[in-house]
């Protein structure tokens, strides 16, 4: 169950930016300043962190944050840690802008990329493009989750086919709607290029940014990234298999 602390106006938005955070209370104030510096003034936006089950003062900084003249920053609580992929659909699903862009809570995606992406989706002149994803060309991490990464990305693309050349990436853009649409299940965050074209619609990748970690400890490990994302494949593999397509209605009088 999450509980939300929502201080913003119910104004139609261009973007709203969803970060999950577990135990992040030293990234959570540099990370609201540097989102806000990148859109303020550029588009109407709300930064909607989603606590997932946090045991240090997380929520208190994300509050701490809002309080420091940044209006836009909402606080969503999970009472027990349930997962990247669940704190991001508790975003999504609160969230009140057409475009989501989500960015994870360690500080090494650059919020200044957020604009590069949004452009790219608000601007492509494909009615079908609904996915704009992240590409980290140069890594900033240990040797272990570099190595991790190249493996996991090498099988999803092998065998999935979805053309992106880097489905880990936490920093992306896509449409609301169709993310509502899609199924749920734990880590789907790193299978999104192929859930939105099973789903019908295109995705691109544009280079980003990547920055060491300065604060807090990571979250990910061999056992809980590379392993668990290898067997997760073979269930999205089976919902390939068996897409629903869309079907057009019309409304009569």
């Amino acid at each position: 169950m999450a509980a939300s602390l929502d201080t913003s106006s119910t104004r139609q938005l261009d973007v709203s930016v969803v970060i999950p955070v577990c135990n992040e209370q030293d990234n959570v104030e540099p990370l609201a300043r540097e989102i806000h510096d990148a859109l303020e003034g550029r588009y109407s936006y709300e930064t909607i962190f989603v606590d997932d089950g946090s045991v240090d003062g997380t929520a208190a900084s994300v509050r701490a944050a809002r309080d420091a003249g940044m209006p836009e920053v909402r606080l969503i609580r999970h009472a027990v840690r349930s997962g990247q992929s669940a704190a991001v659909a508790t975003g999504v699903r609160d969230a009140r802008a057409a475009w989501i862009a989500t960015l994870d809570g360690d500080g090494q995606n650059d919020p200044a990329d957020i604009p590069k992406l949004l452009d790219v989706a608000r601007s492509s002149g494909s009615a079908r493009l609904r996915l704009v994803m992240g590409n980290r060309t140069t890594r900033r991490d240990t040797w272990l989750r570099r190595l991790s990464s190249r493996v996991a990305n090498g099988v999803r693309g092998g065998l999935l086919k979805d053309g992106t050349p880097d489905t880990g990436c936490g920093i992306k853009v896509f449409d609301r709607a169709v993310f509502m649409d899609m199924p749920r299940f734990n880590h789907m965050h790193r299978f999104m290029p192929a859930l939105f074209q099973r789903e019908g619609f295109e995705v691109t990748s544009v280079p980003v940014n990547h920055r060491e970690r300065t604060r807090g400890t990571s979250k990910y490990g061999l056992n809980n990234r590379l392993w668990v994302g290898i067997v997760d494949l073979f269930g999205v593999m089976w919902l390939l298999r068996r897409v629903s397509r869309r079907v057009p209605v019309r409304e009569e009088d």
